[in-house]
């Protein structure tokens, strides 16, 4: 047998044992398989549209400021209504599918309203942005204007996101909110689920290494640093054995509070007091009342 034979051979063999794509037990539960995933690619597209919409002229997808910007905006936000519009039309239809539901037909009509929803709360979320962007200013020393917070602080990006993605996330659209926030985590290093509820006026410091688990809850004026945690312990188990989902398991903060570098706050019960500020390195587990200061116990130390 040739060389050439042999590799075909190889090929071949290996061609039956990968999952096609009609065959791949992550996509079909049901059997039916009439529905197309959505594109990471569209969803990418349709996200740094929206984005440029928010921040017009600062990233480089929104309209030309001309005497027809308003009219490009129109046009922008048609075509980018229609795209997302498609995009969540498949993800409620990948959904059906793994729901074995076979009589609702109504992902169009959900999509729709999701898209439309999205759209019309453009104006509050930018509202949201600008009081984000003014804490990034107000808290960072470093920070010579708004402008630049905006240009180029990675924690405005990863906050854009989430804000538009939570949005999708509490109309219960499935896959695109993820697939927006891991965009923004990829970028940036910060890692803010979609499901988070989080108030006005955030900042995140730097940045890079911070998660935020799906059912936090932050409050206003909260300020957080580089490589903060607000994440779970250990996850109950239905009798499947499978961690049980759908269950507070990430921690509450209170207004007000700033939480230091590398801190790391677990737990479903655990609530940060308004006002409080949690040192760096700290690893806490259990609640702490308004106006606390949390910080590890300083060695004793001789200087010679």
């Amino acid at each position: 047998m040739s060389d050439e034979d042999q590799i075909d051979n190889a090929i071949s063999n290996v061609v039956d044992q990968l999952q096609s794509c009609n065959r791949c037990h992550l996509k079909r539960r049901s059997g039916r398989g009439n529905y197309d995933l959505p594109s990471r690619r569209a969803v990418h597209d349709v996200l740094d549209i929206i984005i440029g919409v928010l921040f017009p002229g600062c990233h480089g997808h929104g309209p030309a400021a001309d005497e027809n910007s308003e009219a490009c905006l129109k046009e922008q936000l048609r075509d980018t209504f229609r795209a997302l519009e498609g995009q969540i039309s498949k993800a409620f239809e990948y959904q059906c599918e793994l729901d074995d539901c076979n009589d609702c037909n109504d992902c169009d009509e959900k999509a729709s309203a999701a898209a439309r929803q999205l759209v019309e709360s453009l104006p509050d979320i930018q509202s949201q942005l600008q009081g984000d962007i003014q804490a990034a200013y107000d808290g960072d020393p470093a920070a010579k204007s708004p402008m630049e917070v905006v240009m180029s602080y990675p924690a405005i990006q990863a906050i854009a996101t989430y804000r538009i993605a939570h949005l999708l996330y509490v109309q219960k659209v499935p896959l695109i909110p993820r697939i927006m926030t891991e965009l923004a985590h990829s970028r940036t290093g910060i890692d803010i689920h979609p499901g988070a509820q989080i108030g006005p006026s955030f900042f995140i410091d730097h940045g890079t290494g911070v998660v935020i688990g799906e059912t936090t809850e932050i409050g206003k004026n909260v300020k957080i640093y580089q490589g903060v945690t607000l994440g779970a312990l250990s996850f109950p188990k239905g009798e499947n054995g499978k961690p049980i989902k759908g269950i507070k398991r990430h921690p509450d903060v209170g207004d007000n509070v700033t939480i230091y570098a590398e801190a790391t706050i677990l737990g479903g019960d655990t609530v940060i007091g308004e006002g409080s500020e949690i040192g760096g390195n700290v690893w806490l587990t259990h609640s702490v009342p308004p106006h606390s200061k949390v910080h590890n116990i300083q060695p004793n130390t001789r200087v010679t």
